[in-house]
C-alpha cells in the first residue's frame, strides 16, 4: 500500500500546496456547531474507522446498540404503546441503522487502505443481514400492526409513516405463513451478500492498456502529460476503468484499432467474475418477487414509485423508443456518413467504437465545436466556485469552507451550508473530487447522515459526500473540465442540494427517500444552468486570461450539436433501462433459463447499435446492484426535470431567479418525501405537468 499512497500524493502535487495556502481562511467546524445549538439544531460530523480493527468494533457496537433497542421496544405492555414509542421508534432506530450503513459504503468505496475497504464491505453485509432479521421478526411487526389497528389520531406525516411502514411489511411477506417466510428472509439475505459482491468486483475492475504516441494520434497532449498516464518505456498508460480516460481515447484517437481494443477492454470489466454473480442475482430476484405474490422482480419493485408496475415503465421506454425512431436514424446516418468521407468507403458501418470520435468529429467540423478547447474555460476550482455561487444565490444559502476534524484522503474537502438570511446551519458535505487507486471510479452523492428530529426536539442536520473523479491537476496546468464534466458536476451536486435543504420529521421521508423514478430529476434540472449565457459568464473563463468569456455563438453551437446528437444519447439512456427491465421483468422459469449477456447485447444492438463483439457491458452495469428495475427512472425523471426547469427559462432572473429558486426550495426540496411528489412538482409549477419541454429538448417535432 505504500507505493500507492506515494502514487496519490504525486495526484495532488498541485492541489495540496494551494490548500495549505489557504489553510489559515479555513473556518472552524465548532463555531458552526455553537450556531447550530442556537437554532436548535445539531451539527455533528460521523466518526470514520481508521483499522480494519476499528471497523469491526464500531459495527459490532452499532449491532449491539441496536439489538438493545429492539428488546427494549418489543418489551414494552400493550397498554403503553403508542406513536411516539413504536413507529417513531423504529424509524429513528433505521435512521441509525441507514447512517452506519453509509458510513460504510463510503469508507469502502474511498478508503487509501485496501484492507479497510474489504473490512467496510464485510460490515455492510452484516449490517445488511441484520436488517433483514428486523425485518421479520414477527414480535416487532405485532407490535406495529397492533398499534396501527387502533388507527390512532395523527399528523399528516406521522399517518404517512405508519402507512409506508405496514407497507414495507406486507411487501416483505409478514402476512405469509412462516415457513414462506422465512424462505424468502434467507433469499433477502443471500440477496444483499450478492448485490455487495457484484459492486466490489466493479469497483476492483482494472484494464490498463499501454498504447504508442502513434496509436494514440489524435488524443490531446494534456490526456498525454496526465499523472501516471506516460511510462518508463515510453509508451501511454490508459486505464479503461476510468472514465474520463476512456473518454480522451474514445473521442479523439484516429486509428480505429486503438478506439476498439479500449472498447473491448472496458466493456468488458468486471466480467469473469460478474457475469456469473448477476445471473444469481436475477434468479434470485425473481424467485423472492414469485413468493411475494409479485409476476416479476421489477413489478416488486416498481410498485411505490410513480410508474408503479413493470408494464408501465416498458411502455414508457418503448413509446420513446419509437419515437425516437426518425431522428435517431438520421443522426446515426449522419456519422456513418462521416466515416465514410473519412475512408473513403461509401459502404463504410458505423460501429458502436466510432460514435465517439465521429460524434466529437461532427461537433468540431458541423458546430464548431471543440470539446477539448472548451476546457480552457472550466478550470476546476473556478467551476466549483462558480457553481456555488450560483446555488448559494437561487437557494438564498451560504457554503463556508472548513478546517475538517478528519479527512479519508488528501485533497478531501468539507463544507458547511447555512441559511443566507438567518445564518442558521442546514448541513455539511465533503469534497472528495479526484481519483486515486481503489477509490469509487464514478460520480456520486453518498449520505453520511440523513438527519431528522432528535428525542429532545432537535433537528439532527444531515451530511453528505460527494464523490466524483474529474480529471485531476497536471504539472503546470490546473484540472480542466469538459463541458459534459461541468453537467455532471451540476447534477450531482444538486444531490447534494436535496440531501441538505430536505426536512421531515421522519427520516423515513427524508429527500432522499422520494420514489426512485423522481429522485434524479430535481438533479437533472440543474444540468439546463450549464447551457446558458448568462449562468456560464458567472464563472467560465480562459483560466489563462480572466477576460476572455466563452462567445454567445460558441454556447448556441454547443446547444445545437447538443439537439443535434440527443437522439443517439436518449436512445443508450433508454437501451439501459431495457436492459434492466428485460433481466427483471420475467418471471421465476424465464429468468432462470436467462442469457444474460445475450440478451442485455440484443437490447443493445435493438435499441442503439450492435456492442463490441464478445463483451459483456452488463458485467459492469453498476446500477444493477442498489438501482436494479429502476434505471428506466433516469428518463422518467428527466421528463419531469425539463418540465422544472422551464419555469426558471420564462423567469425574470432566468436561471438566476431568486423568486423561482425559493419556490423550488420550498415545494420540491425542503418537503422530501413528507408529501405525494405529484403534488410536490404540480405546487411547484402551479400547473398540471407536461412533456413538451422534453419533446422540445430532445428535438421531436409535432
Amino acid at each position: 500500500m505504500a507505493s500507492s499512497f506515494v502514487r496519490l500524493l504525486s495526484v495532488f502535487t498541485i492541489a495540496v500546496p494551494c490548500l495549505a495556502a489557504t489553510q489559515a481562511k479555513l473556518a472552524n467546524f465548532a463555531d458552526f456547531q455553537a450556531a447550530a445549538n442556537q437554532h436548535q439544531t445539531v451539527l455533528k460530523l460521523v466518526t470514520y474507522p481508521t483499522t480494519p480493527e476499528e471497523v469491526k468494533s464500531i459495527t459490532a457496537a452499532v449491532l449491539k446498540k441496536a439489538d438493545a433497542a429492539l428488546a427494549a421496544l418489543v418489551a414494552q405492555q400493550s397498554a403503553q404503546l403508542n406513536f411516539a414509542n413504536s413507529f417513531a421508534a423504529i424509524d429513528a432506530l433505521n435512521g441509525s441503522m441507514a447512517d452506519t450503513g453509509a458510513m460504510l459504503e463510503t469508507v469502502a468505496q474511498s478508503s487509501l487502505s485496501e484492507a479497510i475497504r474489504q473490512s467496510a464491505n464485510e460490515a455492510n453485509v452484516k449490517l445488511q443481514e441484520w436488517n433483514v432479521s428486523m425485518t421479520y421478526r414477527e414480535d416487532l411487526y405485532l407490535l406495529l400492526k397492533s398499534v396501527a389497528d387502533t388507527k390512532p389520531t395523527l399528523e399528516a406525516e406521522q399517518q404517512r409513516l405508519v402507512d409506508f411502514i405496514m407497507r414495507d411489511y406486507r411487501r416483505a411477506g409478514l402476512a405469509l405463513p412462516v415457513a414462506e417466510r422465512a424462505v424468502v428472509e434467507k433469499r433477502q439475505k443471500e440477496l444483499a451478500a450478492l448485490t455487495t459482491e457484484f459492486s466490489i468486483n466493479i469497483n476492483n475492475a482494472r484494464a490498463p492498456l499501454d498504447f504508442t504516441a502513434t496509436e494514440l494520434a489524435g488524443v490531446p497532449q494534456s490526456f498525454l502529460d496526465s499523472p501516471e498516464v506516460k511510462q518508463a518505456d515510453g509508451r501511454y498508460r490508459v486505464m479503461a476503468n476510468i472514465t474520463w480516460h476512456a473518454q480522451a481515447i474514445s473521442e479523439n484517437a484516429i486509428n480505429p484499432t486503438t478506439r476498439q481494443r479500449l472498447a473491448y477492454a472496458r466493456n468488458n470489466l468486471a466480467r469473469d467474475k460478474n457475469i456469473p454473480v448477476l445471473t444469481k442475482l436475477v434468479v434470485l430476484r425473481a424467485a423472492i418477487a414469485q413468493r411475494l405474490g409479485y409476476a416479476s422482480w421489477a413489478d416488486y419493485q416498481i410498485e411505490t414509485r410513480m410508474a408503479k408496475n413493470a408494464a408501465t415503465a416498458i411502455k414508457f421506454e418503448e413509446e420513446l423508443v419509437a419515437g425516437l425512431d426518425a431522428k435517431f436514424a438520421a443522426e446515426t446516418e449522419t456519422l456513418r456518413l462521416l466515416k465514410a468521407a473519412d475512408l473513403k468507403q461509401s459502404d463504410a458501418t458505423l460501429e458502436s467504437w466510432d460514435v465517439g470520435y465521429y460524434t466529437n468529429k461532427l461537433l468540431k467540423d458541423r458546430f464548431a465545436v471543440d470539446t477539448e478547447a472548451l476546457r480552457v474555460y472550466f478550470p476546476y476550482q473556478a467551476t466549483l466556485e462558480g457553481m456555488f455561487a450560483i446555488y448559494q444565490k437561487i437557494f438564498g444559502l451560504k457554503f463556508t469552507a472548513v478546517e475538517p476534524p478528519y479527512v479519508w484522503a488528501p485533497g478531501v474537502q468539507l463544507y458547511v451550508v447555512a441559511d443566507a438570511a438567518s445564518g442558521a446551519p442546514m448541513g455539511a458535505f465533503y469534497l472528495d473530487m479526484f481519483p486515486r487507486e481503489g477509490k469509487f471510479n464514478h460520480f456520486a452523492c453518498f449520505p453520511q447522515k440523513l438527519g431528522g428530529v432528535l428525542a429532545d426536539g432537535r433537528y439532527d442536520l444531515p451530511v453528505v459526500a460527494l464523490i466524483c473523479n474529474f480529471p485531476a491537476p497536471s504539472p503546470g496546468q490546473p484540472s480542466l473540465l469538459k463541458q459534459s464534466d461541468v453537467v455532471t458536476l451540476f447534477h450531482e451536486f444538486g444531490h447534494v442540494m436535496h440531501g441538505m435543504l430536505a426536512r421531515s420529521q421522519f427520516v423515513n421521508n427524508t429527500g432522499f427517500a422520494v420514489p426512485r423514478d423522481f429522485v434524479e430529476a430535481p438533479s437533472q434540472m440543474l444540468e439546463n444552468w450549464v447551457w446558458d449565457k448568462t449562468v456560464l459568464d458567472t464563472f467560465a473563463a480562459d483560466y489563462r486570461d480572466q477576460t476572455k468569456k466563452i462567445p454567445a455563438a460558441t454556447i448556441a453551437a454547443i446547444a445545437a450539436a447538443r439537439q443535434a446528437t440527443e437522439g443517439y444519447g436518449t436512445r443508450r439512456q433508454l437501451s439501459f433501462g431495457l436492459i434492466d427491465l428485460a433481466l427483471h421483468a420475467v418471471p421465476t422459469a424465464e429468468a432462470a433459463n436467462l442469457d444474460i449477456v445475450a440478451v442485455s447485447n440484443a437490447v443493445t444492438k435493438r435499441v442503439v447499435i450492435a456492442p463490441v463483439p464478445d463483451t459483456a457491458f452488463v458485467a459492469y452495469f453498476g446500477h444493477l446492484a442498489g438501482y436494479d428495475a429502476g434505471y428506466y427512472g433516469y428518463q422518467w425523471a428527466k421528463v419531469l426535470a425539463l418540465d422544472m426547469a422551464s419555469e426558471f427559462k420564462k423567469a425574470p432572473g432566468g436561471f438566476l431567479d431568486e423568486k423561482v429558486g425559493r419556490r423550488l426550495r420550498d415545494e420540491i426540496y425542503s418537503v422530501g418525501h413528507t408529501r405525494d411528489v405529484v403534488e410536490s412538482v404540480e405546487k411547484f409549477l402551479a400547473r398540471p405537468r407536461s412533456q413538451q419541454p422534453f419533446l422540445d429538448y430532445v428535438g421531436i417535432k409535432p
